[in-house]
């Protein structure tokens, strides 16, 4: 396990920090104790002279030169001291052309300088094992970088600020003081401590697992905003489907033809719907298909229906409601997921209306994806539909890793267990055992203790450079 000290690490890292492909500006990021050594061996200032003791929190203008002097590029240099800087430690960045050639070449020679390759996600760990930023904030920057949506983007900002983390040592706070006024009456009988009363405890325990709840009823809404709501386009063929998706995307994503079943396998984009993201599936036409392809798409359609959690349901209003449209209709009546129909070609004469659709509880719009009309209607029926089922997706302080909604889980577990040895009346200690069981199960969502192959795990899913 990991304690939480300040872990000092002796090596020095570099890795390119931005995104690699062309660019105006490229950073390498140097950090660790020898930093400014390895900044001071491929610099040299434009002004001449040496780096010398060079000011943190400044900037230099020079050139990255070979071990032979050769310039290799321009470069602009800043130096951060330990312990104000990403990861704690001292740091140089080298602002260079964003070229993939140029900042490969920085890159090695920065590592023949005396630094090594940095590894994947080693930047931000190190902001973790210094103190910098505890578990939950760390990973929040890679769901700052990943986000699908401008939603998700502020959720992640949110997180990376301390919401969710605030939240979470708010509750640790209230567990440990629990402890405290059980094991003061214990452990220092001749003080005359007052022994907590079973009413005090029963209460703080019930406010402990009041909050530790309202955590992990957001845990959907936060897996939305890291995953994005499935979302599936379903109807029998030729209704209109893949139009629908091109539409949504603004793109020729799907091939659209007036042949039946052209659409044979899923489909799937990811869009962002009133800074919510969507992950849209076009799918198969279902009809009972011959065709041994088409069985495949169609039954590919049934698994994801399954599973779904909004449904467009796509009927051709310009024709009246088919077998396979009935058929369907039966199906939506019994879904689970959230169901919007739409009746598509609102451009051409219409033989529908809402009554055809009374049997399924959901509203009814009239698009046109071929002329455009109807879909900012849509975008916003898919937007109220997803805040009124998920409550406020700008909330930072949600759980959205399964092994943060897992410790909540245990710490819930834990915190009834409490209330349960306390209203039997079987002793305050074992109370506190259970106490100390929920906060430790809190902790690992901080990384207060947490395992060394964990920490490991996480942070090798990041990308390199980060």
């Amino acid at each position: 396990m990991i304690e939480r000290a300040r872990v000092m690490t002796e090596d020095t890292i570099s890795q390119i920090a931005t995104p690699h492909g062309a660019g105006g500006i490229g950073i390498i990021r140097v950090s660790g104790e020898d930093a400014l050594g390895v900044a001071r061996r491929v610099f040299r200032p434009a002004a001449g002279g040496t780096l010398g003791d060079m000011a943190p929190y400044t900037a230099r203008y020079g050139h990255i030169v070979a071990a032979d002097g050769t310039v290799i590029d321009e470069c602009i240099l800043l130096y951060m001291r330990a312990p104000h800087s990403y990861t704690g430690e001292d740091t140089a960045e080298l602002q260079c052309h964003g070229g993939a050639v140029v900042l490969r070449e920085v890159l090695l020679r920065t590592w023949e300088a005396g630094a090594r390759p940095a590894e994947a996600g080693e930047f931000t760990k190190r902001a973790f094992l210094h103190g910098r930023l505890d578990l939950a904030r760390a990973e929040s920057v890679m769901e700052l970088i990943a986000a699908k949506s401008t939603r998700a983007a502020h959720a992640a900002r949110e997180r990376l600020a301390g919401a969710f983390s605030h939240a979470v040592t708010d509750i640790r706070t209230q567990i440990l003081g629990a402890v405290a006024h059980i094991e003061a009456g214990i452990d220092f009988p001749e003080d005359d401590i007052p022994a907590a009363s079973a009413e005090h405890l029963a209460a703080e325990i019930d406010a402990a697992s009041a909050a530790v709840r309202r955590l992990l009823a957001g845990a959907d809404t936060g897996r939305i905003l890291r995953d994005g709501v499935k979302t599936v386009i379903v109807g029998r063929p030729n209704v209109g489907k893949s139009s629908l998706l091109n539409a949504l995307l603004g793109m020729e994503r799907a091939i659209v033809t007036d042949v039946p079943g052209t659409t044979r396998d899923i489909i799937e984009e990811e869009i962002s719907v009133a800074g919510i993201p969507l992950r849209l599936l076009d799918t198969a036409g279902l009809r009972a298909a011959e065709d041994a392809v088409e069985q495949i798409g169609v039954a590919r359609t049934e698994q994801h229906l399954t599973d779904a959690e909004l449904i467009l349901a796509v009927f051709d209003a310009s024709e009246p409601l088919t077998a396979e449209d009935h058929a369907l209709l039966a199906r939506l009546s019994a879904a689970a997921a959230d169901i919007i129909i739409l009746c598509s070609k609102e451009d051409r004469p219409s033989v529908l209306s809402a009554e055809d659709f009374a049997a399924v509880a959901a509203p009814v719009l009239r698009i046109s994806a071929q002329e455009g009309t109807g879909l900012d209607a849509l975008r916003e029926e898919i937007a109220a539909h997803i805040v009124q089922r998920e409550g406020d997706l700008s909330d930072g302080a949600l759980p959205n890793k399964e092994r943060e909604i897992e410790a909540l889980r245990r710490a819930e577990a834990h915190l009834a267990a409490a209330a349960e040895t306390l209203a039997a009346d079987l002793g305050t200690d074992f109370v506190s055992i259970d106490l100390r069981a929920a906060y430790d199960a809190l902790g690992e969502i901080l990384g207060e203790t947490v395992d060394t192959d964990l920490i490991d795990r996480i942070f090798s899913e990041f990308c390199i450079g980060k």
